[in-house]
């Protein structure tokens, strides 16, 4: 089994000292294969909220993370920053590949910088981003999980969320799922939920989910809904017919407990199976 954890928004500069704790506990008992952080590392993408993020992770040891940028990873304030030099912070603390990939045997994980200086925090994919991660999908073998990472999303639940949509979603979505793909998680709103995008966008030609996460650590949490982070189970059985199998876990963070608990499970479809997607509460 691969075991994948998904942490977005983090907001570092914002970030709560009990849950940092709280999410390095998580990891130390659930230790995954890779960290997939799906952008706004800090708040103001100043050098200050890099370098804490980049101590954060650094005591993940020798765990990799992929890390792509989000809307506040790009100054605001400093207008000659965000013209000419938009990542220079963030490429000092994470290094300076902006759209970095991972690849094991079971899984093939592809980032994606949809970020844009000129936009305040609207996020846009290019056709050339579509072909290049359309490409790469069409390399990866069948036993892989196939997952594309956004920062901005690419279906929302609610209307007043549409604003945020990630720009260029329609040719983007249909295009990575001809090529394969089987997950785009993201983050940015600070709302985690799991859509089957191939009930969203019309004539998919196999299932694919969008996997949103909550903020990790920021104290900007959304209404009622707190800290969390995205786990991923994935496994192969060629004894099973289905054959492949992922499972996406939301873990919350509790004041009561000072720790994160699993609140729900989606046991995904993949591959043109009939079944929809089973969510079960946890908790």
């Amino acid at each position: 089994m691969t075991l994948l954890l998904q942490i977005s928004d983090p907001h570092f500069g914002t970030e709560q000292p009990r849950v940092v704790a709280a999410l390095s506990r998580l990891i130390e008992t659930m230790p995954p294969d890779l960290v997939i952080v799906s952008g706004d590392i800090t708040q103001r993408a100043r050098k200050r909220q890099f370098a804490a993020a980049r101590a954060f992770f650094d005591t993940l040891g020798a765990t990799p993370a992929l890390v792509v940028p989000g809307n506040h990873d790009i100054p605001l304030f400093n207008v000659f920053a965000r013209c000419f030099q938009p990542y220079a912070n963030h490429q000092r603390a994470f290094g300076a590949e902006l759209e970095p990939s991972f690849e094991s045997r079971d899984v093939m994980v592809l980032g994606v910088n949809t970020t844009r200086p000129y936009r305040h925090k609207d996020g846009e994919v290019s056709m050339q981003q579509v072909k290049r991660v359309s490409a790469r999908l069409e390399s990866a073998t069948a036993r892989q999980l196939r997952i594309v990472v956004t920062h901005q999303p690419v279906a929302v639940t609610r209307a007043q969320d549409e604003d945020n949509l990630l720009h260029g979603r329609e040719r983007a979505v249909p295009r990575w799922a001809r090529a394969g793909a089987d997950l785009i998680v993201g983050g940015h709103i600070h709302l985690p939920y799991v859509l089957p995008l191939h009930d969203t966008f019309a004539n998919l030609p196999r299932r694919l989910w969008a996997v949103q996460a909550g903020t990790a650590l920021s104290s900007r949490t959304r209404g009622s809904i707190g800290n969390s982070v995205n786990v991923i189970r994935y496994c192969v059985d060629a004894s099973d017919a289905a054959g492949r199998r992922v499972v996406v876990e939301r873990w919350d963070y509790a004041d009561t407990g000072d720790r994160f608990e699993q609140r729900a499970k989606h046991d995904l479809a993949l591959d043109g199976a009939t079944q929809a997607a089973a969510v079960t509460s946890a908790g």
